[in-house]
């Protein structure tokens, strides 16, 4: 069982590296513009939302406090979003 689970955390982490340097990418070769900040966005919600279940443990515990972190998330990626579209 532990070793599954290092594999699992493993493949989690490789995830995480692959959509840093997506977003990295698409950072220094797309430039800026509206799509550009918004698919970095939602990779970053993606990824936070990544970390927060496999990696602080909260993949097994009660969907309230899930939804507490992805609602975190959302509130601080909407104001960015905000901020950046007005």
């Amino acid at each position: 069982m532990h070793r599954l689970f290092n594999r699992f955390a493993t493949l989690i982490w490789l995830l995480l590296i692959t959509l840093t340097v997506i977003t990295y990418c698409i950072g220094e070769e797309v430039g800026s513009g509206k799509a550009v900040m918004l698919s970095v966005l939602l990779i970053s919600l993606i990824k936070g939302q990544l970390i927060a279940n496999y990696f602080m443990g909260l993949r097994r515990v009660s969907w309230l406090w899930r939804g507490i972190i992805l609602s975190y998330f959302i509130v601080v990626g909407g104001m960015i979003a905000i901020a950046y579209l007005n």
